[in-house]
């Protein structure tokens, strides 16, 4: 059985739409035990930390099934961004990064029996345009708080797309999950049929 170590919405339809079967078991995980300083400064590897850490969590409760752990992390401004507690907060974030660019680190592990099998990451370059303020609100009451969910305060699969400038990266790696890469190593593992 493969198992999603996450409650992600987003990441769960990521794998329904590839066709994947599978259960999900989100993975309790203190993620600010990870966030140290000097993990803080590698924001690559520090997904990989995180995604490994989730799928280790689940796969020790369940030893027999391939788990699948993920996570993303924003870079920006030479630091990494956490999500918005607030729809304030949200507006800053938005005109922080409006005309800039920044980066989103998605990670994606797998383990089973208690042990890492294969990890990896992928980024996603953004640049956001120089959006109106008029637009910022129209967008910001259009989208709500389901915005808060998101690290970066947009989705690029419905209306964040209008952010945006310029994008590099597959969709999936910017929606959360490096999928082609999952997908060749649960072939690779007898995970999925090859």
């Amino acid at each position: 059985m493969i198992v999603l170590a996450s409650a992600s919405a987003t990441r769960r339809r990521i794998l329904e739409d590839a066709g994947v079967d599978f259960e999900i078991d989100p993975a309790d995980v203190d993620e600010t035990a990870y966030k140290t300083p000097e993990a803080r400064r590698d924001p690559a590897a520090l997904g990989v930390t995180l995604a490994q850490a989730k799928a280790l969590d689940v796969s020790r409760r369940r030893p027999e099934d391939w788990v699948i752990g993920s996570d993303q992390i924003l870079a920006f401004d030479g630091g990494l961004v956490s999500k918005a507690r607030s729809m304030e907060e949200a507006r800053g974030r938005l005109e922080a990064m409006r005309g800039r660019e920044h980066v989103l680190w998605s990670a994606v592990a797998l383990a089973r029996a208690g042990r890492i099998v294969w990890s990896d990451r992928e980024p996603a370059t953004m640049t956001m345009r120089h959006f109106s303020d008029a637009f910022l609100d129209a967008y910001l009451a259009a989208e709500g708080e389901g915005l808060l969910a998101s690290v970066g305060c947009y989705r690029i699969e419905g209306r964040g797309a209008q952010l945006f400038a310029r994008v590099e990266g597959a969709q999936a790696t910017i929606m959360g999950m490096p999928l082609w890469p999952l997908l060749e190593a649960l072939r690779t593992n007898g995970a999925l049929p090859s």
